[in-house]
């Protein structure tokens, strides 16, 4: 009745081999299964539960905003809470317009960067993984790279010879491409980290010179932190390392779990939307206020909560820890990549600092690791390119479990 059982292809267990887990509920770090096993939750729905399953202030807000109604298609005040809050936290973005998922806030950003500098391409980064759509689906990362598919049937010739893909970590290429095209490109897209082709990280620089090559040819910045956003920090990866975009894109978290995206940047540019300026993007449900309260309630706690990314990196230290200990014990060719409570074990001597070296990976090894992991009671991302994620419930006791279950399935290597 759907297209390969499932509403989204990372969840088909294709790249790993078997049947998906269908999943009847969680709670703090634990989900269920229909067939009553419980495991420790490592993807925590794709990052937007960093607080874990079912936070009760969380589930209480979006039940009393249901009560007063699912939506209203006109406006509500949590739109202007939830707009407050996000502004606050990123010095970047001085408007916000909310959508409905990442894929729309990509879409909207790069439609927006393209008015505003009345220019037709854009560079992207192979491996990176915007959403579905067209412009994107040129080298992606996340589903793509598990079904093997490089390119997406549907993208049109004209839409694809306007999106331009460099490599990431790569900085002369990107200068190769922007003096290749001068005045023809609009905006540099990426994930400033990458969770879509396994965990990758900025090599030291790389943000500062696309910084510095925008700025010299009037290009627009783009950072998609659908992933990244109150992940890796209240200001996301942009405040960690100390770049700021032109353009931000939001999801994730800001739904508390519920379907939601955002793009904001300088007031400038974001005043060039309808019904401003004469970029339309419009969306019945965007603003959605059970979203919108979920939302706001889970960003009220991560501010409130001085300790929190402190006590996610430690525990995603102590992971990284375990596992090179343990990989390195039992002589496992391996790399860990890990920022924050985002990471990946890739199957591969490493280092992986692109799409080329982390398709260097044993894809069918990570396999048999990970239905040796779920048959210990932990739950993985379903495939080699997908960055795992540490909700703040993971306490030692759960640490110490996932370390065991390691130990164990690498047994049978």
């Amino acid at each position: 009745m759907i297209p390969g059982g499932v509403n989204s292809p990372a969840r088909a267990f294709r790249s790993v081999g078997g049947t998906p887990v269908f999943f009847t509920h969680g709670k703090g770090a634990w989900v269920y299964d229909e067939d009553g096993n419980r495991y420790i939750d490592l993807i925590n729905s794709w990052g937007p539960l960093i607080l874990g399953h079912s936070h009760p202030e969380i589930i209480e807000a979006a039940v009393a905003a249901m009560q007063r109604s699912s939506s209203f298609g006109a406006p509500t005040a949590a739109e202007i809470d939830m707009a407050h809050r996000v502004i606050g936290c990123f010095p970047s973005i001085e408007k916000v317009r909310m959508v409905n998922s990442g894929t729309e806030a990509t879409m909207s950003a790069v439609r927006l960067a393209r008015g505003y500098t009345g220019r037709d391409k854009i560079i992207k980064f192979a491996g990176n993984y915007h959403g579905h759509g067209d412009s994107f689906l040129i080298a992606a990362g996340s589903g793509l790279m598990t079904h093997g598919v490089p390119d997406s049937a549907g993208v049109t010739k004209g839409t694809a010879e306007d999106t331009l893909t460099a490599t990431y970590n790569d900085l002369a290429d990107v200068r190769r491409l922007v003096d290749a095209n001068p005045e023809h490109i609009a905006a540099i897209i990426l994930e400033p980290v990458v969770g879509n082709m396994g965990l990758v990280k900025p090599e030291p620089g790389f943000l500062a010179g696309l910084r510095e090559i925008c700025d010299r040819t009037g290009i627009v910045l783009i950072f998609d932190e659908v992933m990244t956003g109150f992940r890796l920090s209240l200001g996301g990866a942009q405040e960690l390392l100390g770049v700021r975009p032109d353009i931000t894109t939001l999801g994730k978290i800001i739904g508390g779990g519920l379907p939601v995206g955002a793009y904001g940047g300088k007031a400038e540019i974001m005043d060039y939307i309808s019904p401003v300026g004469p970029i339309y993007q419009a969306g019945t449900l965007s603003g959605n206020p059970v979203a919108m309260a979920a939302g706001g309630v889970m960003l009220r706690l991560l501010k409130e909560d001085p300790d929190l990314y402190v006590r996610l990196e430690q525990t995603g230290a102590a992971l990284e820890a375990g596992w090179n200990e343990i990989f390195t014990e039992k002589g496992i060719p391996y790399t860990v990549n890990r920022v924050g409570s985002m990471m990946t074990v890739f199957f591969n001597e490493g280092p992986v600092r692109n799409l080329t070296e982390s398709k260097r990976s044993d894809t069918a090894k990570f396999g048999q690791f990970f239905h040796a992991m779920l048959g210990r009671g932990v739950y993985l991302p379903p495939s080699q390119f997908e960055a795992l994620f540490i909700s703040d419930c993971i306490g030692e006791s759960e640490l110490d479990q996932v370390l065991t279950a390691t130990r164990e399935s690498l047994k049978d290597f």
